[in-house]
């Protein structure tokens, strides 16, 4: 990898792109936070319908409809401590800095706010950059910045939820499948629809064979969906790989949780973020995987 596409524009050329991740991975942190919470309030939404349509239950008010939620989606309303409410302003959202110069605390109420917020940032801020320097400014460069993007949002959703939402794998999966017909692509299109088929069938067959032997899920539908995009865009031949590279990582994880007593053996982990973690791994460096594992 070189940076020489980016040296090419200038060091104006790379701070803007590196603003452009920073600003993208700002808004992944909304994301990140607020789809879970909106599917969850779609869920209870669709239970609470059909409980009321098949038991006749009442609504909660006097006038016989239904109180009316507050907008929130990933838009509205705008973002707030969650402290004391303060709404965050234009110049309290700039990312990075605006963490550093407010010392990492509530403007109003001085309550800590996470270094994660600046760290989901930086790292999609230096991840596009990554992206771009090897495949330079190409259609096949911002096909893999939007993959890298929304893995990221699906890491981090999964670690804090175990949830992979259909709203990422899927738009995951097909951009792999469209990125390799309409773009020069990673691998040919027979490859990626090989690999997207491949990846959740072997994760759907573990799934069952470890459920018939223990009587218990070892993972999620979400699991099966991430592995058949990563193979839509990296192609049957890196599923072996990916698939090692992140059971050796979720493993050292689980290992070293257990050891510092954080968890206990019962306990169980997202698989996502390793997965993903290996999968955009796979897309940077997938001949040097590939010829690791002898598979080119």
């Amino acid at each position: 990898m070189s940076l020489d596409v980016l040296t090419t524009y200038g060091w104006m050329g790379v701070a803007i792109l590196l603003w452009l991740g920073l600003s993208i991975g700002s808004f992944l942190n909304v994301v990140i936070y607020r789809l879970p919470v909106m599917l969850n309030r779609e869920w209870l939404a669709q239970a609470n319908a059909f409980i009321n349509e098949n038991t006749g239950a009442e609504t909660d008010n006097t006038s016989g409809e239904a109180t009316p939620e507050p907008t929130f989606n990933l838009m509205v309303p705008r973002s707030r401590c969650p402290h004391c409410n303060h709404q965050i302003t234009a110049l309290e959202n700039i990312p990075v800095v605006s963490w550093i110069v407010l010392g990492a605390k509530c403007s109003q109420c001085h309550s800590p706010i996470s270094a994660r917020y600046p760290g989901i940032e930086i790292l999609t801020g230096m991840a596009t950059l990554a992206v771009v320097a090897l495949f330079g400014f190409t259609p096949l460069a911002v096909a893999a910045c939007l993959f890298t993007w929304l893995l990221i949002a699906a890491i981090f959703i999964d670690y804090d939820t175990q949830l992979l939402p259909d709203q990422i794998t899927y738009p995951l999966l097909w951009l792999g499948l469209l990125t390799n017909t309409f773009t020069a692509g990673i691998v040919p299109l027979s490859d990626a629809v090989v690999g997207a088929a491949a990846g959740y069938l072997f994760l759907w067959s573990t799934y069952w064979i470890f459920k018939l032997l223990t009587g218990k899920e070892g993972m999620g539908y979400g699991d099966f969906k991430l592995l058949a995009a990563l193979g839509a865009w990296m192609g049957w031949q890196a599923l072996p790989s990916i698939i090692l590279l992140s059971a050796v990582a979720g493993l050292l994880y689980a290992v070293a949780r257990i050891v510092s007593r954080r968890q206990s053996r019962a306990d169980t982990i997202p698989f996502g973020p390793f997965l993903g973690t290996a999968g955009w791994f796979a897309l940077m460096f997938r001949n040097e995987i590939l010829s690791l594992f002898q598979l080119t």
